[in-house]
């Protein structure tokens, strides 16, 4: 089937080439000139505007947004409002707040046009990987939709299955889910993210006191040199913290073991702010995830082996480029 592809940064392009590998016809426009020609040189059908974009799609027409949070998106939306026709779908993919795609998803549902809000997770490596997503809004645009889902989602792979859900719906096990209403899928990679925070914070924290046990202030009998690249490969090898985002730590300190690439200052989405900002609305306790983010705030004044750990992860598994520390 077809789809139009709006916005071709890191995820947006690789979407749009994992799509085109599977067949998908996929109509491609950014601001950005040299980012359309790159896509379209490999299959992608170019457009010279959003409203170009729409009308070289089949009926009903799909558009993906793949843009920043906050204004952009919200430009993206309402110009796509003034374009697309009732019965079209149009698709948020990118980290929006989720109350924001609530109020969008009303206000397209008054025009007749569907909206999905899709937390997309996989970063820079999605086009390889594949991406996980949490999908928001109408069951049937999801079902029409399925076979572009299902073309970007990672597949069962090595992963063995989960005994007990023989029952349940497959396409979870595919790396995608139909959450429910509109918001829910940007809610549930809100706080997807806000996890992420905490798991990452875990890992820098145990690394650092790891990294500073040959300290000259303890004991000489009781310190210890560690190789942390070695340390973490070890880890990734049956050990219960092993996960993916322990294997993008491996291979930051394969690459750089001082991580002396990174200043330690660590930049936030905002996708943890409104994980705590939920937690409070709903009173209910995370301080790990609390800790984690104004871990965050503190590393662009104090910067340990914990921050430049937390930024070689960003940066590994999506790209993220470090915070500008704060004016002074």
């Amino acid at each position: 089937m077809d789809i139009g592809m709006i916005g071709l940064g890191r995820m947006g392009a690789n979407i749009a080439r994992r799509l085109m590998r599977a067949g998908h016809g996929t109509v491609v426009f950014d601001r950005s000139a040299e980012a359309i020609a790159d896509v379209a040189a490999e299959g992608g059908i170019a457009a010279s505007s959003l409203e170009d974009v729409a009308a070289k799609l089949n009926s009903p027409r799909a558009i993906w947004l793949m843009l920043p949070s906050g204004a952009v998106t919200e430009n993206a939306v309402q110009a796509a409002a003034a374009v697309l026709q009732p019965g079209d779908i149009l698709i948020d993919g990118g980290n929006s707040f989720f109350k924001d795609s609530v109020r969008r998803g009303q206000m397209l549902a008054e025009k007749g046009i569907r909206f999905l809000d899709v937390g997309t997770s996989g970063g820079v490596w999605g086009l390889e990987r594949g991406y996980c997503m949490m999908i928001g809004g109408d069951t049937d645009a999801v079902r029409h939709l399925d076979p572009i889902f299902t073309a970007l989602a990672p597949g069962k792979g090595s992963i063995e299955p989960t005994p007990g859900r023989e029952m349940r719906d497959p396409r979870v096990q595919q790396g995608y889910i139909h959450c429910g209403k509109t918001g829910s899928g940007h809610f549930a990679k809100m706080i997807h993210n806000g996890i992420e925070y905490g798991m990452m914070q875990a890992y820098a924290e145990g690394f650092n006191i790891l990294e500073t046990r040959g300290d000259k202030a303890l004991p000489e009998p009781e310190r210890f040199s560690y190789d942390m690249a070695d340390l973490a490969e070890v880890w990734r090898r049956g050990s219960v913290v092993s996960s993916w985002l322990l294997d993008l730590s491996a291979i930051a300190l394969a690459k750089d073991p001082k991580l002396d690439g990174f200043s330690g200052a660590v930049a936030d989405s905002g996708e943890g702010r409104w994980t705590v900002e939920a937690a409070i609305e709903q009173a209910v306790p995370a301080e790990v995830l609390a800790a984690a983010v104004f871990a965050r705030f503190r590393s662009r004044r104090d910067h340990t082996f914990a921050e430049k750990l937390l930024s070689a992860m960003r940066f590994e598994f999506g790209g993220h480029v470090e915070a500008k520390p704060p004016a002074k």
